[in-house]
């Protein structure tokens, strides 16, 4: 028996009456709304509106899962099309069941639409949200927890995973927790992400890229731990040359769109700076102080010279006091004069 383990859910769903309340369902949600919520906050950042993010979003979101669920329907056929299988199984996306690889590839393209409908480039929403991504992955991983799924080869270290499912060939017993070793691995991309962008200004899909190259990274030597059926090549697991293939591409693209496109977009979303964004747009501090600062010496100026009117006047008018008094003067001498005569 082992002293200290992580212990496994006694069951992957509650229910609400007839309503069931799964997990799985609710760490992708977590990490949806993750992704849109830093996503948005990055692109209002690089110069574009509020909303922008979430409203590509509900194009991106719904062929991610698809894309997900279609391939590891098509990596792992079998699960649902062998002998003593029911095909219908393939759809019920609640199991668990989503291939990353799928998901990004899919949802790009439903980004792509969302993009072309709103005349913005597709690479720079991208770099809005890649750590966004990694992050809901990050929340992504525990329904595997739930589910008991997806773990590695059996162990007996501290943190080790108290399988206790025998259900679906599972043995119980301690493995090593894949599922959190990658969900860490996660969190430490898309701080990597967050870091290296505002370092060195990363643009024009090249934040996006990083991300991709880092999560394969680890998902290679996670992927080579797990020990639940998939098909293997040349004594590698399928996703091992998966993550090994897309790595290479996100390398050489990070590579090229680097010398042929240095910097970032000046302009993410055309018209988002004439039109404003609202309550929400970023204010620059040190304008608005001197704004603010011109206005008062403005102000003061005004002032003084109402001030210096009434003041002025006053004095004309003494002055016209004056002359007026000399000739009364004269006169009385006049009068003054001829009387002694």
């Amino acid at each position: 028996m082992e002293l200290a383990y992580i212990p496994s859910p006694a069951r992957g769903v509650l229910y609400l009456g007839p309503i069931p309340l799964r997990g799985y369902a609710f760490c992708i949600i977590i990490g949806v709304f993750v992704a849109v919520w830093l996503g948005n906050k990055r692109w209002v950042a690089r110069g574009g509106r509020p909303g922008t993010v979430a409203d590509i979003a509900v194009w991106a979101v719904p062929f991610g899962l698809v894309g997900g669920r279609l391939y590891h329907v098509i990596t792992d056929y079998e699960l649902y099309f062998s002998e003593g299988r029911d095909w219908v199984d393939a759809f019920k996306i609640w199991e668990g069941g989503l291939g990353i690889w799928g998901a990004i590839a899919l949802g790009a393209v439903g980004a792509w639409i969302g993009c072309r409908r709103r005349g913005i480039p597709l690479p720079a929403w991208a770099d809005a949200v890649a750590p966004g991504i990694a992050f809901a992955q990050a929340f992504g991983r525990w329904g595997n927890w739930f589910n008991q799924e997806l773990y590695g080869r059996e162990t007996h270290v501290p943190w080790a995973l108290h399988i206790t499912s025998s259900t679906d060939g599972r043995v119980p017993g301690y493995y090593h927790p894949t599922f959190l070793y990658e969900s860490l691995w996660c969190i430490g991309v898309g701080f990597l992400v967050i870091w290296a962008d505002r370092r060195f200004k990363l643009g024009h899909g090249r934040a996006f890229a990083l991300y991709v190259a880092a999560y394969c990274v680890g998902r290679a030597w996670i992927e080579y731990m797990r020990v639940d059926d998939a098909h293997h090549i040349l004594g590698l697991r399928l996703n091992d040359w998966t993550a090994i293939g897309v790595f290479l591409l996100a390398v050489i693209y990070i590579v090229l769109s680097a010398r042929q496109r240095p910097g970032r977009e000046e302009v993410v979303e055309p018209g988002a700076s004439e039109t404003g964004t609202g309550a929400d747009d970023p204010v620059d501090l040190g304008k608005a102080e001197d704004k603010t600062t011109t206005d008062k010496a403005t102000d003061k100026a005004t002032t003084d010279k109402a001030t210096d009117k009434p003041t002025d006047r006053g004095k004309n008018e003494d002055e016209g006091e004056d002359e007026d008094a000399e000739p009364s003067e004269k006169t009385a001498n006049a009068a003054e004069s001829a009387k002694k005569a």
